[in-house]
């Protein structure tokens, strides 16, 4: 049976379908750019980190910048656009290197750190045209089929994805996430809607949407919650693959499905968030989220004993991950989605992805420290552990108290 919102808003529609194949490439790419780089080029745990680094230190430079010149801008869409066509070109240059027997190191540094400058655009101009196109009553139906989709490409591109690394190698695999960016392209230009006009100079410039933040609670709590949760999930993500190729002995193939298995928690996720939100509240839902997101993952350290034991630890992180994962994203795009102005958007998803975004590097950066000085294991333990730290600042805070999706505020 097709969704209601599906059926009757012809834009979300066509969104919808073009994030959800760029969503299955996304994953592809997540399970064979690092194994390229371990496979290929035989990564050390330091070049891990700096290669994860290099993605993801863009948001620290351009995020604030680049919200307030897609608010000033106004016209979201094309925005979106032009960085998937970008992206997808970018993407297409690794595989093309390697046939040609030039894929270096330099080579996956450039190419990361452009397609995360790309990824900051793309992600400061969704937020607003989100609200544009789908009514506010319809936000948590919108968020959980839109996470509900990427739980699916979950196993689909992580499945999939570690049987091309095995038959293609790496490289090959990634040729079709440059594919599916263009999709996501094709879908976003049929899209008609009429889109708020730029914001005026005078609402405020580079910090205003800082002091938005600052000044407002639900969202300074979710902010600094998942920003420490992600600090210590992206020491865990940079170094996840290594420790899972060397220390436990997962094929490439074995370790799709293995991963794959967050699909199915992260799909059962999205299918029950809105009757737990509906039970609890949209508040208690998030803060379970930001709960039962990271613990779980403290069973990879864990794992020992018969390789079959192994698995099924990596089994059971995963899928128990997946279904915070979903709790946490579906209920926080839904809070932010409520919460913050139409013409304020792109400037606070700018100052959020600041902190949110620019820990992610410096939890990478960690990981490659810690895990060539103390070791692999030990940094996992303290990745793992560390994320429940973001709780405190999540129970005192008004978003506890939420049971419907918040007004927006001035």
């Amino acid at each position: 049976m097709i969704p209601p919102l599906l059926r009757g808003n012809a834009n979300f529609r066509r969104y919808f379908i073009g994030q959800s194949v760029s969503l299955v490439g996304d994953q592809i790419s997540l399970i064979a750019l690092p194994l390229t780089a371990v496979l290929a080029l035989d990564a050390t745990p330091g070049q891990m980190g700096a290669l994860t680094t290099a993605y993801l230190i863009p948001n620290l430079i351009f995020s604030l910048h680049a919200g307030v010149w897609v608010d000033r801008r106004g016209d979201r869409r094309r925005v979106m656009i032009a960085t998937d066509v970008g992206r997808g070109v970018l993407t297409a240059t690794i595989p093309l290197a390697y046939a040609f027997g030039h894929l270096t190191w330099t080579h996956l540094y450039v190419v990361a750190f452009l397609l995360g400058t790309l990824t900051v655009f793309f992600y400061v101009a969704y937020g607003a045209f989100f609200q544009v196109i789908v009514p506010r009553e319809d936000y948590v139906q919108a968020n959980s089929l839109i996470h509900g989709s990427r739980a699916v490409s979950f196993f689909a591109g992580q499945s999939v994805g570690g049987a091309l690394v095995q038959l293609l190698r790496g490289p090959y695999a990634l040729a079709l996430d440059a594919v599916s960016f263009l999709w996501s392209a094709l879908f976003l230009g049929r899209i008609d809607v009429e889109e708020p006009p730029g914001a005026p100079h005078e609402s405020g410039g580079l910090m205003s949407g800082v002091r938005w933040i600052r000044n407002n609670p639900i969202m300074r709590a979710e902010l600094l919650g998942v920003a420490t949760i992600n600090l210590f999930n992206f020491m865990f993500f940079a170094l996840f693959m290594l420790y899972a190729v060397r220390a436990l002995h997962l094929t490439p193939a074995t370790l799709g499905l293995v991963l794959g298995a967050a699909s199915l928690g992260a799909v059962s996720g999205s299918f029950v968030t809105g009757r737990i939100a509906r039970r609890i509240g949209v508040g208690p839902a998030f803060i379970l989220g930001c709960f039962l997101f990271p613990a779980p993952l403290v069973l990879v350290p864990l794992a020992t004993g018969p390789h079959w034991l192994v698995i099924g630890f990596v089994f059971a992180a995963e899928f128990l991950s997946g279904v915070g994962l979903m709790l946490l994203d579906i209920m926080a795009g839904s809070i932010s989605a409520g919460v913050v102005p139409t013409l304020m958007r792109s400037r606070v998803s700018g100052a959020f992805m600041v902190v949110n975004y620019g820990v992610r590097p410096l939890g990478t950066t960690l990981a490659g420290i810690l895990g060539s000085t103390i070791g692999v294991r030990e940094t996992l333990w303290i990745a793992t552990l560390g994320p429940m730290l973001g709780l405190l600042f999540l129970l005192p805070s008004p978003i506890r108290h939420l049971t419907d999706v918040p007004e927006q505020m001035a």
